[in-house]
């Protein structure tokens, strides 16, 4: 299927621009100068190999309309990186797609480790996206910031509405646990924990 090694490198280039987002499979197969049929086997070879994991959409809310495409992340950040020929550095978009990802895996490897909810993310028709929900219950948003602003939390509420999700959490940069209104706003270290804990079955 990947004999045709300058195509596929090509695929692989644009594929990483594609990182924690929803893929247009049309763009990348005009971007990397293949047909639109070889984009979905070729994704479908990495999906195979592990080194991209699909995230699909969850479509149960009723107050807004939610998509239904998937989502797409490669299995490391630094060959994510690699292969789109950037650094990681704080303050980047890159930094923030980095840290939304290795949530992701954290999130997975729990699935996988100690079973549980399945794991899925949220959009709406309108555009408003939290990064990942936990089952029906539990909704959380990666934003690599210290500071974070009642606007970084709109898509959070939005969620929020639906009867089923009980618990938001905003994963930051942040120093200290604090809580806005509905939102739990948790450092990085300390979501860790508290998923592994158990907190959020």
């Amino acid at each position: 299927m990947t004999r045709n090694v300058p195509a596929f490198s090509r695929f692989l280039k644009v594929a990483a621009l594609c990182n924690g987002t929803i893929v247009n499979f049309t763009n990348v197969a005009n971007d990397a100068q293949v047909a639109r049929t070889t984009v979905y086997e070729y994704f479908e070879i990495l999906k195979d190999t592990l080194v991209l994991h699909e995230l699909p959409a969850w479509r149960k809310s009723k107050k807004r309309k939610p998509l239904s495409s998937s989502k797409y992340y490669f299995f490391d950040v630094g060959v994510v990186a690699a292969l789109q020929g950037r650094e990681l550095r704080p303050g980047t978009p890159e930094f923030g797609e980095a840290f939304e990802t290795v949530l992701m895996h954290e999130l997975l490897s729990y699935h996988d480790y100690r079973g549980g909810d399945p794991l899925s993310y949220w959009r709406s028709t309108s555009g408003f996206e939290v990064d990942f929900v936990l089952g029906d219950h539990t909704a959380i948003e990666a934003k690599a910031k210290a500071n974070i602003a009642a606007q970084d939390l709109k898509s959070l509420l939005a969620l929020g509405e639906e009867a089923t999700v009980r618990s938001l959490v905003c994963v930051s940069l942040e120093g200290h646990r604090r809580t806005v209104g509905r939102v739990t706003i948790l450092p990085w270290r300390e979501f860790l924990e508290a998923l592994w804990s158990g907190e959020f079955n």
